[in-house]
C-alpha cells in the first residue's frame, strides 16, 4: 500500500476520462492505494483495448474496477452511472466515495475571430466544450452528493493549466473552460466545507497526452517546456496521479479551493518559454 494514502477496501474513486492521460494514471495509482475505481471514458472500438488494460493493470493491484463507456455530460447516462454506483454501495453499508477526479477533454480548437466567417468557432462548440470540460463536474458532485455516495473526508479534483490564466492560439473556448473549471472549483469548496469535503484545482504543466497533441503547436510547446521548466522536463499523468494520493491523505483535509501547481514550477516561468518559443523557431 502506498505511503501516500491509506485506503479501506470500501473506498472508491470516480474517475471522469479515465481511459488515457492523467484520468488513467490516476486510476491506476489509486488502485495501488487500495482503491476501487468507477472509470467514465468515451472511446471507439480501436481504443478499446487500452481501456481493457488499464481496467486490468486496476484489478491486478487487487481492487474492483467498474468502467462505463458512456457520454459523461449526458444527464440521463450521468444519472444512471450514479444510480448504479448507489445500487453496489447498498450492498456494503460502508463503501464510500473517496474522490471525484474531473479530467474530461473535449473541446473545439477554433478561433473565436477569423477573416473567414467559417472558421470561427460557433455557439454550439463553445457550449459543448464548456459544458464537457467544466460545468459538468457540477452535475456529477450534485448527483453523488444528493444519493448520499460521498462522506467527511471526500476530495473533489479537477484538471486545469495554464489555459487558464493565459491565451493560445485557437484555444479560447477551452481557456475560457479553464477558468470556468477553476470557479467551480473554489465554489464548490465552500459549499461542501460544512459536509468536510474539498475541492481543488490541479494545474499540470505541458504533457504529452492524446489531448496536448491535438493542440496547435504542440510539439513546440512540449520543446519549450523541456528547455523551460526548472526541473528540465515536461509533467507526465503520473506526476500528477501522484499529486492527487497525497492530497487524498487524511492529513489534506484542510487543503481546499486552490489551483495546485504539479509542473516542477514550470508555470512561474512562463513568460521566459513565451520568450524562447521565438527564438526555437
Amino acid at each position: 500500500m502506498s505511503s501516500t494514502m491509506h485506503c479501506k477496501n470500501t473506498d472508491w474513486a470516480l474517475i471522469l476520462g479515465a481511459s488515457s492521460g492523467f484520468g488513467a494514471a490516476t486510476a491506476k495509482e489509486l488502485a495501488k492505494c487500495g482503491m476501487n475505481i468507477v472509470g467514465i471514458h468515451l472511446d471507439r472500438a480501436l481504443t478499446m483495448p487500452q481501456v481493457e488494460g488499464i481496467k486490468k493493470e486496476i484489478t491486478d493491484a487487487g481492487v474492483r474496477a467498474l468502467f462505463f463507456n458512456t457520454n459523461a455530460s449526458d444527464e440521463i447516462k450521468r444519472n444512471a452511472v450514479l444510480d448504479e454506483l448507489m445500487e453496489e454501495f447498498e450492498k456494503d453499508k460502508e463503501s464510500n466515495l473517496k474522490i471525484i477526479f474531473h479530467s474530461l477533454a473535449f473541446g473545439s480548437l477554433k478561433p473565436f475571430i477569423s477573416d473567414d466567417h467559417n472558421e470561427m468557432i460557433t455557439q454550439r462548440q463553445v457550449e459543448l466544450t464548456m459544458d464537457v470540460m467544466a460545468t459538468s463536474l457540477i452535475y456529477w458532485v450534485q448527483g453523488a452528493f444528493t444519493r448520499g455516495l460521498m462522506k467527511r473526508g471526500g476530495r473533489v479534483f479537477g484538471m486545469t493549466s495554464s489555459g487558464g490564466h493565459s491565451v493560445l492560439m485557437n484555444y479560447g473556448a477551452v481557456s475560457a473552460a479553464k477558468a470556468a473549471l477553476e470557479s467551480i472549483i473554489r465554489q464548490l469548496a465552500m459549499e461542501l466545507g460544512p459536509y468536510g469535503i474539498t475541492a481543488n484545482a490541479i494545474l499540470a504543466g505541458v504533457t504529452d497526452t492524446p489531448a496536448l497533441r491535438k493542440i496547435p503547436g504542440a510539439l513546440k510547446m512540449i520543446e519549450v517546456a523541456k528547455a523551460t521548466n526548472p526541473q528540465m522536463r515536461t509533467t507526465t499523468p503520473e506526476d500528477v496521479a501522484k499529486a492527487v494520493a497525497l492530497l487524498s491523505h487524511n492529513s489534506a483535509d484542510f487543503i481546499s479551493g486552490n489551483v495546485i501547481g504539479v509542473d516542477g514550477g514550470e508555470d512561474i516561468v512562463n513568460y521566459i518559454g513565451q520568450k524562447n518559443v521565438k527564438e526555437l523557431e
